[in-house]
């Protein structure tokens, strides 16, 4: 019996030990694809990408759209597995029922949770992962937990005593320590719903709100922006771009923003946001101002930006395999080669510490 093959034997009772090669945590899986296709670049760094298992923050202020993106990512999930169950912890209360229907959530594999601190989140989805076998198509939403209280400050309210809660943090931390191994090796998603506040700097910034507990577990996390979206001859209102700004992910370059797009009377668009991606990869050009060609079509005509978001432009290219290769190579992380260097290692860099000895560079 070879070395690895004994301290395979020798393991934990119950562990999953395997060789790496052979491992099930470590596969080329992309992820369920959303309908949206900017959505799945975000989530993945691919067209034909989304979501995978783990933590995923969604986080940004009031009204921009963070429910009905988490529910797009709950919504291709289950209709992905057919059998498979949604738990709903509801904090705040802001999820309309109707809000379910729209993104094509199936109500009856939905179960709802309602919570009102982090000790009670705790200890219920503690329960539940364990109840949870391997086969189980689960996903999770929270909705929010930037917002939730901790136990203590819960009491204290009620026992009229105003001090400072200096323990929600670390109950926070705690959550995500508990439940984010259990998440991977069960293959369960779990959205969270977060808020941003602005730092104090010069040139403030949006900051997820949590601690660390929630920076550290996310497998990626996306800040939403937003711009208005006028009609250019009457400056009707019509809608909105919500940005998707990649504030940190372990599968595409970190800053990276694409764009979701909606619109009041058509909804939202599956291929928002692609024309500017495409345009980057060269599967679009711009033949004169405010026009749009496709190269690679054989006498393509030229479109206007509104024209071009239907089926018809988009089906030539989403079928080429050299635009999702493109897409990749602008978004996706670098995965090899001696000369690339991770994300990690030029903030830390950046900050003046080498990342190897934890000392202050000159």
């Amino acid at each position: 019996m070879s070395l690895a093959d004994r301290l395979l034997k020798a393991g934990a009772k119950g562990n999953s030990a395997s060789m790496l090669k052979k491992s099930r945590f470590f596969n080329d899986d992309i992820g369920i694809p959303t309908s949206v296709y900017s959505l799945n670049i975000a989530l993945s760094g691919s067209i034909h990408g989304g979501i995978l298992p783990g933590v995923g923050v969604i986080a940004g202020p009031s009204k921009h759209f963070k429910s009905n993106l988490s529910l797009e990512i709950v919504a291709a999930f289950m209709n992905h597995h057919k059998d498979a169950i949604c738990i709903f912890y509801d904090s705040e209360f802001g999820t309309k029922k109707g809000y379910f229907e729209k993104s094509g959530v199936d109500e009856d594999r939905v179960i709802h949770v309602p919570i009102t601190d982090i000790e009670e989140m705790t200890f219920d989805i503690s329960k539940k992962l364990k109840e949870i076998e391997e086969d189980d198509k689960v996903i999770i939403l929270i909705d929010s937990v930037g917002n939730l209280a901790s136990k203590k400050e819960v009491d204290d309210a009620e026992d009229e005593k105003s001090v400072a809660d200096m323990t929600r943090a670390k109950k926070l931390k705690g959550f995500f320590r508990i439940v984010t191994p259990k998440l991977h090796m069960k293959f369960i998603p779990m959205i969270c719903i977060a808020h941003t506040y602005q730092t104090l700097e010069l040139h403030s910034k949006a900051v997820i709100s949590g601690g660390t507990g929630i920076a550290y577990s996310a497998d990626f996390s996306i800040v939403v922006g937003r711009r208005q979206v006028k009609d250019e001859k009457t400056k009707e209102m019509l809608g909105y771009d919500f940005i998707l700004n990649s504030e940190k992910s372990r599968f595409i370059k970190e800053k990276s923003a694409l764009v979701y797009a909606a619109t009041y009377t058509d909804g939202v668009d599956p291929y928002g946001g692609l024309l500017d991606v495409a345009l980057l990869t060269g599967h679009v050009t711009k033949p004169k101002q405010g026009w749009y060609s496709r190269p690679a079509v054989e006498e393509d005509k030229n479109w206007r930006r509104k024209e071009s978001s239907c089926d018809e432009f988009w089906k030539p290219i989403i079928d080429d395999p050299s635009f999702d290769k493109a897409v990749g190579e602008l978004y996706l992380l670098s995965s090899g080669g001696s000369k690339t260097v991770d994300s990690a290692l030029l903030e830390a860099i950046g900050e003046g510490v080498d990342p190897h000895t934890g000392e202050l560079v000159e």
